[in-house]
């Protein structure tokens, strides 16, 4: 080797690493900062009477948010800043949004009856928020503890949407709709802060691969989500706000451990939990 080419090798390892241009951590950002103003422009339409614009709004801030943290970690530039901008951001748009879009849409027609599940859902949605940020390395990835706030926000906000396809802009049209909305908007609060397992669709079969038949069915449920989302969306997130309740029953039925969250390394139930 020639003193030139070895003098070019010593050039290179002694020259320091060139950082990582921070121009790249605006990308996901810049996601989340969208799927925060969806959530605000949703609230903007309701405060108008647009509902079905609002419904719109939040569902795109559910996609969004489902798109920030893929990108950080594809671009390799996740950040603390980044993940508590996301929580704060998740509190407007699955939060304090579906609270207020669907009490302005109907629980207002109830008095001041239509402020608990208002307030119990933005509670929830708090807890839920902060539990997970706690918990996030104790978690069996396979589950989410509670039903995550967008599934949560996707079925209030559903069955506005889903009441709209059937010519009913408020509740006030249609008796007995404002306490329907009092009994989902209380059931998607409370179930955010329950122990009950919701599959996180991240893990298939203890496999972060995913199973060829699993891309069909996603194929197919995209298709039939495409041919109406006004009225598929709704019935499809219920049935998911239910499945963990499903879940916790099975492994109660079975005697498997219900809890998805691991509290300590020494107990054999929790093997696994960690990681």
């Amino acid at each position: 080797m020639s003193d030139l080419q070895q003098a070019a090798d010593i050039h290179d390892e002694q020259a320091p690493i060139r950082p990582r241009r921070k121009g790249i951590y605006a990308l996901p950002n810049a996601i989340t900062l969208a799927s925060l103003f969806s959530g605000f422009y949703a609230i903007v339409m309701a405060m108008n009477g647009r509902f079905d614009t609002a419904c719109v709004a939040i569902f795109a801030a559910a996609i969004l948010d489902s798109l920030d943290g893929r990108v950080a970690r594809m671009t390799n530039t996740q950040s603390a800043f980044g993940e508590q901008m996301d929580s704060l951001s998740d509190m407007v748009s699955f939060g304090a949004a579906p609270s207020l879009i669907v009490y302005i849409w109907g629980l207002n027609d109830l008095g001041r009856a239509g402020w608990i599940p208002a307030f119990v859902y933005i509670a929830g949605a708090a807890l839920r928020l902060a539990r997970f940020n706690v918990n996030i390395g104790v978690v069996d990835k396979r589950f989410f503890q509670g039903m995550p706030s967008p599934a949560a926000a996707a079925m209030v906000i559903g069955l506005i949407w889903f009441s709209d396809a059937f010519g009913y802009a408020r509740a006030s049209q249609a008796t007995g709709l404002s306490w329907v909305a009092f009994g989902v908007t209380l059931f998607a609060g409370l179930s955010m802060v329950t122990n009950a397992p919701f599959y996180s669709f991240k893990v298939f079969g203890g496999r972060r691969s995913v199973p060829f038949i699993v891309l069909v069915g996603i194929m197919l449920a995209i298709a039939l989500i495409a041919l109406d989302p006004q009225r598929v969306l709704f019935p499809l997130f219920c049935v998911y706000g239910l499945s963990g309740y499903a879940v916790y029953g099975w492994r109660k039925y079975k005697g498997v451990p219900v809890s998805v969250i691991a509290t300590s390394t020494d107990e054999p139930d929790e093997k696994g939990l960690h990681h």
